[in-house]
């Protein structure tokens, strides 16, 4: 009996043991935020893309920013940490950084991610490097969110990523110590709710903008507008560079660029881009059309393709120059439909039945390489690691030592204060955007920045005095 007793009390220890162990690797960790918040809102970007080139592309012209969430300071910070904290997922154990990691652009380096129960995604990571300038209604790799702050709520949701019900969800970080205050700071109120839930992270994404690699460079040493990819590029570059636009020196081109367009690299449309005969077991956005993301900061967001097939960049080129398939979708601008436009440019986009078959680019290994180096030089190391966009909980000393959650307060009625704050604020960061508009020297910067005015901040002062100025432009008078 004795033994018997025995061996129970040891069984119930090693249960108490267990328990305690399980009990620290679920401790939940609070953010370690800066004293003064980041910059987020009042960040200038370069000229290149905010000015519509017709050679280089309109990237700011497809600003998804809406008139109604403007990045803010506070509510991209508390974009930040909702984004890194697991505790928008049902077990603690996902967040949305676990699939968008910012040192491989904001993308996984898994072929397929891993969601809350181990189980694969149905598709790849997509890098969020740039998302602002992915036109409206084309998010995912099939497009089915019409905007940025519907496509971020639907990882959360989803079973196999993230597992959350948004109504437990909004109950789970109203009982966490550190969310009001910050809800407060973005929004005006502590009131926590899916729709500030989604405001906040989508401000977040917007601010992930990359303007700092070797390319962007070129730009800033033609003064901001016309670049100087001779002194900035070495002979390998430029020769990929010239494969990928054509316009930059003597030989041929395998324009790259027509999908991949503006100083953004972002295409508008889902294409077909030939990767199988048969679809049917991912149709995409219907006809195997898949949409085709940012390439600033490609280099480091291996595996490529909406399934991760290929492991570098030397695949996925080997893919374009020797390996599209005769789908019946097949963009056309991979097949011999396409003809030769003006200035050396192939005919327009788009899918349909043909007959032609996929063209063969023949490039060399030299010329493959070429377009590999080029594709470096959209590495933007500075944008990698910077702290603004880095895991708020990453410091050990910030953990807390369990796992217990204060009572929830009852939900709050919407306060009429809440939006009049948000008014204000959106007047006080229009009025801060015309000064710089004001200030700006370079007729076409003022105009870009005057226009952004008018989109952005609707129905502001500021922006009636930006639509007055863009009016006096017309006739040569612009100050």
């Amino acid at each position: 009996m004795a033994r018997f007793t025995a061996l129970i009390l040891a069984a119930f220890t090693v249960a108490i043991a267990a328990q305690a162990a399980d009990d620290s690797a679920t401790a939940l960790p609070v953010p370690h935020l800066p004293a003064k918040t980041y910059e987020y809102a009042d960040v200038t970007l370069p000229p290149h893309l905010l000015i519509p080139d017709r050679r280089y592309g309109n990237a700011i012209g497809t600003d998804n920013t809406p008139a109604d969430n403007p990045i803010t300071n506070a509510g991209a910070a508390l974009g930040r940490v909702l984004f890194y904290d697991k505790r928008l997922s049902a077990n603690d154990t996902t967040s949305c950084s676990s699939c968008h990691q910012q040192k491989h652009g904001f993308s996984d380096p898994e072929k397929l991610s891993k969601g809350l129960h181990g189980k694969r995604t149905k598709r790849r990571s997509m890098g969020l490097t740039n998302a602002r300038f992915y036109a409206p209604g084309r998010f995912f790799w099939d497009e089915r969110a019409a905007t940025l702050e519907d496509q971020v709520l639907m990882p959360i949701q989803d079973e196999i990523e993230m597992g959350m019900n948004l109504d437990d969800l909004e109950i789970k970080l109203r009982s966490v110590d550190f969310y009001p205050p910050l809800f407060e700071a973005a929004f005006g109120t502590p009131e926590i709710n899916r729709n500030r839930i989604s405001r906040a992270l989508a401000q977040f994404v917007r601010s992930l903008v990359s303007f700092q690699s070797k390319y962007d460079q070129a730009f800033a040493g033609g003064g901001g507008v016309y670049p100087t990819f001779q002194k900035t590029f070495n002979q390998q570059e430029l020769l990929g560079l010239q494969l990928f636009s054509g316009g930059f020196g003597v030989g041929r081109s395998a324009r790259c660029d027509r999908c991949h367009g503006t100083t953004s690299h972002i295409s508008r449309n889902a294409t077909n881009n030939g990767l199988d005969l048969n679809t049917d077991k991912d149709n995409g956005a219907g006809g195997g059309r898949f949409k085709a993301p940012s390439l600033r900061n490609i280099a480091v967001r291996a595996p490529y393709m909406h399934d991760g097939r290929f492991k570098n960049l030397h695949e996925v080129i080997e893919h374009y120059n020797s390996g599209v398939q005769n789908h019946p979708q097949l963009d056309r601008s991979l097949s011999g439909r396409r003809g030769r436009g003006r200035g050396g440019r192939r005919g327009r986009r788009g899918g349909g039945p043909q007959n032609e078959t996929p063209e063969r680019l023949n490039l060399s290994n030299t010329e493959i390489n070429a377009l590999v180096a080029f594709l470096h030089t959209l590495t933007d190391n500075s944008f990698l690691n910077d702290p603004r966009f880095s895991d708020p909980f990453a410091d050990p000393k910030q953990r807390l030592t369990s796992t217990k959650r204060r009572t929830p307060k009852p939900k709050s009625k919407p306060d009429p204060a809440d939006d009049a704050e948000r008014a204000a604020n959106r007047e006080k960061l229009a009025s801060k955007a015309l000064k710089k508009a004001r200030a700006a020297t370079e007729p076409r910067i003022k105009t870009a920045k005057l226009m952004l005015i008018v989109k952005r901040f609707a129905e502001t002062k500021a922006a009636d005095e930006a639509q007055t100025l863009l009016d006096a432009a017309k006739n040569n008078v612009l100050p």
